[in-house]
């Protein structure tokens, strides 16, 4: 009866040092899975998450572009999380990203990726005037003012009109030439006349 007993003790001890181990395997490798690093880089700015780590320590962080702090070291828990504006550039940058975990240096990370140029967006291409003004198009529709009638008025003579007597303006003309001959004809009878009473 004591044989079965022993063995199994012994069992009972074999299974107990396995679930003991495994539960250690598990324990050590929980904090390696834990730790969650996450960065991105664009040409304007660097993203960092972290997740995950031991809030019982102090754990850092620091980025840097081309060897100058963009964020100087700066201690957190649990999770850090910011977003870093980088500063204007004409050419690729490095950026540079160091965590160092408190619970030892198998859960820090270091990694440099590369920011590049921002492309300038191109303006508007503004279109070149003609060189031949575009002349405008006559209009369909009639002007609405009538065109005016009325003659323009007849300018005012300087002297007044002489009165109307129903005579050309010929007719005191011829007047005077008909009174001149009949003065004229009556002179040469009077001559005449005189002559001959002289001869007589």
């Amino acid at each position: 009866m004591n044989a079965p007993t022993g063995a199994w003790k012994r069992s009972g001890a074999l299974i107990a040092g396995a679930a003991l181990g495994l539960v250690g395997v598990g324990l050590s490798a929980a904090p390696a899975s834990a730790h969650t690093p996450v960065w991105t880089v664009t040409c304007s700015e660097v993203t960092v998450d972290l997740k995950a780590y031991s809030p019982d320590v102090t754990n850092t962080v620091t980025v840097t572009v081309d060897g100058k702090d963009l964020l100087p070291t700066e201690a957190f828990g649990r999770e850090f999380s910011k977003t870093l504006q980088l500063p204007e550039h004409k050419a690729e940058v490095e950026v540079r990203l160091v965590v160092k975990a408190g619970d030892g240096d198998r859960f820090s990370h270091d990694e440099t990726k590369s920011a590049p140029v921002c492309e300038t967006p191109k303006p508007p291409e503004t279109p070149e005037p003609s060189e031949t003004p575009e002349e405008p198009e006559p209009s369909d529709t009639p002007s609405s003012e009538p065109p005016s009638s009325e003659a323009p008025p007849a300018p005012e003579p300087s002297t007044p009109p002489l009165a109307e007597t129903g005579g050309s303006s010929a007719t005191p003309v011829i007047a005077g030439a008909a009174a001149a001959a009949v003065a004229a004809g009556a002179g040469i009878l009077v001559v005449t006349r005189r002559r001959r009473a002289a001869r007589g």
